[in-house]
């Protein structure tokens, strides 16, 4: 590497990490239950490879997360700094990624450099990936393992080195620790392989093909081995979440997944993910330049398959091939769903693909003005003012437009984290019962429990390493016991009813509103 591209290079790493680290513990406000069950498993149930609480998760990511833990303390900010380290190495990965897929069809340094910087760029300062990469969701690791992956899958297939397929493989194996949505890869990573098949017997080196394969489809088996034991032998854990939200499971599956297939292909350039948690809502997952390059590199990379067709170009077709099925079949764990599309969340898997056309088309825009403008110094400036414009635009939509809309702190549930605080600032004397009033997804572990629980009792965990109080469901109250000691009872949510309840069972307490929180204090 060139010193100029090193230096570009950093830049951008510096800007990844910048989007994805600055007031990591703040933004998003809040700690999704969903987030909060990583937290206290990491800290209590850490080192499986497999979690069947909230309708199923792989392990690897919740395992990182007991790793920094152990590192830095149990905290918000440290299960978010997991995503985003991934988030950065997944801005490196990409870069790598570009540049041997472009290297495999080109001897055009320069070109190839180009586009690899600008489709790094374009993920660093990409909403959608900015986003996950700040919240505690394991989705994250897959375009994480998929540019390491496919990287060192296309440089050991270019190098002819068995060690790069190894290390393919390894990461090929860990993807199946990571999200539901990996599975999928297994039909992109098939038509590889195949088509690499050709371009070695092209070449006379079937055997060595074989033996490489061998070595690489090994190190998948062998990473992979103990989750595939966990699923035989727990065949429910395999499907989990997807058979209830499936398009199959519904009356008309055909025309779900027409609905849902063009809601997935408009999500990029008209109407994204509504969901809070997910996106800004309804707006496009790629701000609008991006939108047309990523078209314009669409429209490219088929008339590049067209053109390999035609001239029998085996590697110019399985490179762009591969980006387009790539795109297509990590689109599908999205559209084979019904429920909350188009979703972002699923569909995640898709970035890469998304960020390498965005650069073809990028690059291929600048090539076609660079020709059209004869003022270089203003072209030169155009150019400047655009990656600048582009970085403040996405800057301020996160922290600003998206960090601080009331409806992102109502869909990462910042009320639970205020009322975990509140938990956290009583004296560890007094005795506390906590009603779970809130509905959610029942967890096996601790108690039944529903999971708004989750994140009170990992705010508790955070400054006690434990949780000091005792929680309960609504049907319960006969096991709150009262004693000599100070005594307080805390609903999750407001309800008359309830208190009213607790006002008959114990007439010594009162009811108060305390920073928001109803409270029913006994003996103080």
């Amino acid at each position: 590497m060139k010193r100029g591209e090193v230096l570009f290079l950093l830049i951008i790493l510096t800007i990844a990490s910048f989007f994805r680290l600055w007031k990591l513990s703040i933004i998003p406000p809040g700690l999704y239950p969903d987030e909060a069950i990583n937290g206290n498993e990491a800290i209590t149930l850490s080192g499986r490879v497999f979690y069947p609480e909230n309708n199923g998760r792989e392990g690897l990511y919740i395992n990182l997360i007991s790793l920094s833990f152990a590192i830095f303390g149990p905290s918000i900010w440290a299960m978010r700094f997991v995503s985003a380290i991934i988030g950065v190495l997944t801005v490196l990965g990409l870069y790598l990624l570009t540049k041997e897929l472009i290297n495999q069809l080109t001897d055009n340094k320069k070109q190839e450099t180009r586009i690899a910087l600008l489709a790094s760029f374009f993920l660093a300062v990409s909403f959608w990936h900015i986003n996950f990469s700040r919240i505690v969701f394991r989705a994250i690791l897959l375009p994480f393992i998929l540019v390491f992956a496919f990287y060192f899958l296309f440089l050991g297939f270019r190098t002819k080195k068995t060690h790069h397929l190894i290390i393919s493989g390894i990461f090929f194996g860990l993807g199946f620790y990571t999200y539901i949505s990996y599975r999928f890869i297994v039909l992109l990573l098939a038509c590889v392989l195949i088509s690499f098949w050709f371009i070695y017997k092209k070449q006379g080196l079937q055997k060595k093909f074989l033996f490489s394969i061998f070595y690489f489809l090994f190190s998948i088996f062998l990473i992979a081995l103990p989750i595939g034991i966990h699923f035989l032998k727990n065949p429910g854990d395999f499907l989990g979440r997807a058979t209830p939200i499936s398009i199959f499971a519904t009356e008309n599956p055909l025309e779900e997944f027409g609905k849902s297939l063009v809601l997935h292909l408009v999500m990029f350039n008209f109407y994204g993910d509504p969901n809070w948690r997910h996106n800004f809502s309804g707006s496009p997952q790629l701000f609008w330049p991006i939108g047309i390059f990523f078209l314009v590199g669409i429209g490219l990379s088929i008339k590049k398959i067209v053109e390999a067709l035609r001239k029998k170009g085996c590697l110019l077709f399985t490179v762009y091939c591969f980006l387009l099925s790539l795109f297509f079949i990590m689109l599908l764990p999205g559209v084979l769903t019904y429920e909350g599309i188009p979703h972002a969340l699923r569909t995640i898997g898709v970035i890469p693909s998304v960020y390498i056309f965005a650069a073809l088309g990028g690059i291929y825009s600048y090539n076609w003005l660079n020709n059209k403008i004869k003022n270089k110094n203003l072209f030169f400036v155009f150019c400047s003012l655009f990656f600048v414009l582009l970085t403040f635009t996405q800057f301020y939509k996160y922290f600003f437009c998206w960090g601080q809309h009331p409806e992102v702190a109502n869909a990462f549930s910042k009320d639970y984290v205020d009322f975990g605080n509140y938990l956290n600032s009583l004296p560890q004397d007094i005795q506390k019962y906590i009603i779970v009033n809130r509905s959610g997804v029942p967890v096996p572990w601790p108690d039944g429990l529903p999971m708004p629980a989750q994140t009170p009792m990992f705010m508790e965990r955070t400054k006690f390493g434990k949780t000091n109080s005792i929680y309960l469901l609504p049907d319960r109250l006969n096991e709150i016991k009262i004693d000599e000691r100070k005594t307080i009872i805390l609903p999750m949510a407001f309800d008359e009813g309830l208190l009213w309840e607790l006002k008959t069972r114990f007439p010594q307490g009162e009811v108060r509103n305390e920073n928001g929180v109803w409270v029913y204090k006994i003996n103080l």
